[in-house]
């Protein structure tokens, strides 16, 4: 009977990878469907993907922002909060680290860096503290209170960005051309993050100069590791969890859930702005409107493919970039045949199936906890 109980345990754990599964499969139906032979699609998106040192700089660049909106979300969760704010703390702990290395241009790179990091973690939690301490205090609802502000972060950072624009080039001046996509002055050099490929050239591993990886990636899973610690090995992680399980339970264990819930917003909302880390810091060197959207929500996709645990949501978050770039490759291959799009219902049907199978498995431990 034991026995059978622990089958149930583990196909709980797998049921990611149920879906996963099955989504390929109705990915396969859609693609023959469309015409294409299934099996060359997904041999050209893993193969491409996966198969070679810049598919996977390519991946694992897409999956750093993942990583830290799917831990935004995951964290929440743990103590029964949605955090579906993350767009908006993404958008203005970028603009946060952004500000600081085009303001302060003269501080070294062992100062600037650290500083930008912190800043960005900082605009993240600040702007995820709003709607943590409405709801602890007076019990607004956090998914309200979340998505009004996302609309609040974009018009406010898109604002800074026109106040702290880049200065037109002398090719824009000639050809009376104004700047049509809001994004502010670059970041000094001492405040970018290192490329992948300079490191490991560093120490002769042949790496592409092109590929965008950066050190932000090993920031990603700091964090990972840094949530996993909190969540599971202090009293404030285990006062996190027992809110989460029963907010009533806690408060009456002599746990302050009012606290813990501003905190848990406060942690959620400092990854969600560690994104500028890639986007600003590793990538484009400024703030740009159109690096960060659907970031935010993808997070939620993310977290719940990982089943709001640290490492799950590494791994999803590598799985979605491998889904990112391979598609990307195969709308190449395929002459457009194979619209990237068919990726985003990849991703969505992914997230259907995890629910669905997710349910389906607790409701069988339920039923086999009676008999038992």
């Amino acid at each position: 009977m034991n026995k059978k109980f622990d089958y149930y345990i583990l196909l709980e754990k797998i049921t990611p990878l149920i879906a996963v599964i099955c989504a390929l499969l109705v990915g396969a139906i859609v693609i023959i469907l469309i015409g294409e032979n299934p099996v060359f699609v997904y041999k050209t998106l893993f193969s491409y993907a996966i198969g070679n040192r810049d598919g996977w700089g390519n991946v694992l660049f897409r999956a750093t922002p993942l990583i830290f909106t799917g831990l935004t979300v995951a964290f929440a969760f743990r103590c029964g909060l949605f955090n579906i704010g993350g767009e908006g703390q993404m958008y203005i702990g970028a603009f946060f680290a952004a500000w600081v290395g085009f303001t302060f241009t003269n501080l070294p790179a062992i100062i600037l860096i650290p500083l930008c990091i912190l800043a960005a973690a900082c605009g993240g939690a600040l702007w995820a503290a709003v709607p943590g301490i409405l709801k602890a205090k007076i019990g607004v609802h956090e998914v309200i209170i979340t998505i009004m502000m996302n609309w609040i972060a974009a018009s406010l950072s898109f604002y800074l960005a026109l106040v702290y624009k880049a200065p037109a080039t002398e090719a824009m001046i000639a050809a009376g051309v104004k700047q049509m996509i809001p994004h502010t002055r670059e970041i000094a050099e001492a405040a970018r993050l290192p490329r992948l490929y300079i490191i490991l050239n560093s120490i002769n591993i042949d790496f592409p100069a092109h590929n965008q990886v950066n050190v932000s990636f090993f920031i990603a899973i700091g964090v990972a590791i840094l949530a996993y610690y909190i969540l599971w090995k202090t009293n404030l992680g285990y006062e996190i969890r027992a809110v989460g399980y029963n907010p009533l339970a806690a408060e009456y264990g002599g746990i302050s859930v009012a606290k813990n819930i501003v905190l848990t917003m406060v942690i959620s909302g400092a990854f969600a702005g560690l994104v500028g880390t890639n986007e600003v810091m590793g990538y484009k060197y400024r703030w740009r409107q159109e690096i960060f959207t659907g970031l935010g929500f993808n997070g939620i996709a993310v977290a719940l493919l990982g089943k709001n645990h640290p490492l799950g949501v590494v791994l999803a978050a590598i799985l979605f970039g491998i889904l990112n770039y391979g598609g990307a490759i195969v709308n190449i291959y395929t002459k457009g045949r194979i619209p990237r799009e068919l990726i985003m219902v990849l991703q969505a049907v992914i997230v259907i199936f995890v629910v669905i199978s997710d349910e389906v498995v607790k409701r069988l431990i339920r039923q086999r906890r009676k008999i038992l």
